[in-house]
C-alpha cells in the first residue's frame, strides 16, 4: 500500500497485508492527530473488540503531530523528535486497542489546510475506497481546532467522491476540542464510551508525551465522558457510565450538494430556539 508522504507509517498488528487488513475494517476513524482517535472513537474500538468475528477497527492519523505542546521530560524535544515519539505512541495504542490497521499519513497541518492538496486527497481516496466501513468517525465541523476542521473537510470531500454504493452507512462527527453537550437533545448522538474503563485509561496513557508533557488527556477525557452520562438527563438514572457526544453527519454524505456551513449552523439555530423557547415559557407577560 503506497501512501504519498515519505514518512507515512503503516502498522498491521495482526501481521496481515495492509490491503487485506484495510478491507476488513468495519469501523474507521480518520482524525487529525495522534490520540484523537482514542478520544473521539472509543465507542467504535469497543464495538469491534466486543465482536471481533464480524467487526474490525481501523485508525488513520492525517498529520505528523509536530506542533504539540511539550513540557517536563519532553520540553527540549525538537519537532522531528516529537514526530517520531508520537508515531510510536500511536502504534502502541493501536496494539492495545486491537486495531486491524493503523495508518499515519504524516502530512504537515499546513498541507491539510489546503483544499485539493494532491497528497492528502490521494491518501484519503485510497483509504476510503480500500474499505467498506459501516461507520466512519470524524472530527465534527463545530470543533474549535483549525486542523481538526480542515481534516474533517478533506474527509468530507473524499467521501463525497466515492460512488454512492461505496459510501459508509453512517458518518459521525465526535467531540475533541469543543464539547457537544450544547447540542439540543434531539440532535445528540450518544456514543457508549463507558465500557472497558481500564482499556480507555491505558489507551490515553499510551500517549506519554502528552500526558506527562503537560496535557492530562487521560483524566480529562474520562471525566468528560462520565460528566456527559450524569448530566444528560435530570429525571432519569444513568443508563451508561460514559458518553462521547457526536453529530450525525450522514446527511452530508448522502446528499453531496448539501452546504456544510448551513448544515452546521442549523445545530446552533436549534439551540438558540430551544433556549429562547424555554425562557419564554416562564417569563411574566
Amino acid at each position: 500500500m503506497q501512501l504519498s508522504h515519505p514518512k507515512a507509517d503503516i502498522l498491521v498488528p495482526g501481521g496481515n497485508a495492509p490491503f487485506a487488513a484495510l478491507a476488513r475494517v468495519t469501523h474507521l476513524c480518520v482524525a487529525a492527530h495522534q490520540d484523537d482517535i482514542e478520544i473521539l472513537a472509543f465507542d467504535g474500538i469497543c464495538d469491534c473488540l466486543d465482536d471481533p468475528q464480524h467487526k474490525a477497527f481501523g485508525g488513520v492519523v492525517v498529520t505528523n503531530g509536530a506542533g504539540s505542546p511539550r513540557t517536563g521530560p519532553y520540553a527540549n524535544c525538537t519537532d522531528e523528535q516529537m514526530q517520531e515519539i508520537r508515531r510510536d505512541e500511536q502504534r502502541r495504542a493501536a496494539r492495545l486497542g486491537g486495531y486491524a490497521i493503523q495508518l499515519q499519513l504524516a502530512h504537515p497541518s499546513s498541507d491539510v489546510k489546503q483544499p485539493g492538496h494532491p497528497g492528502v486527497a490521494a491518501d484519503l481516496a485510497a483509504i476510503f475506497s480500500g474499505c467498506k466501513a459501516e461507520v466512519v468517525y470524524l472530527h465534527n465541523p463545530a470543533d474549535k481546532h483549525d486542523t481538526h476542521v480542515a481534516v474533517f473537510l478533506r474527509c468530507l470531500e473524499a467521501l463525497r467522491a466515492l460512488p454512492a454504493n461505496r459510501r459508509p452507512k453512517r458518518v459521525l462527527g465526535a467531540e475533541v476540542w469543543r464539547d457537544l453537550d450544547w447540542l439540543v437533545d434531539t440532535d445528540k448522538v450518544a456514543l457508549d464510551a463507558g465500557r472497558r474503563i481500564e482499556l480507555a485509561s491505558e489507551l490515553l496513557k499510551a500517549f506519554d508525551s502528552q500526558v506527562m508533557g503537560g496535557k492530562r488527556y487521560d483524566l480529562a477525557t474520562l471525566g468528560r465522558r462520565l460528566a456527559h452520562a450524569t448530566f444528560h438527563t435530570s429525571h432519569a438514572t444513568d443508563k451508561i457510565s460514559g458518553i462521547t457526544w457526536a453529530m450525525d453527519l450522514t446527511p452530508l454524505i448522502t446528499d453531496p450538494t448539501r452546504d456544510v456551513t448551513d448544515f452546521t449552523l442549523g445545530y446552533i439555530d436549534r439551540l438558540r430556539a430551544d433556549v429562547a423557547g424555554r425562557l419564554a415559557k416562564f417569563q411574566s407577560a
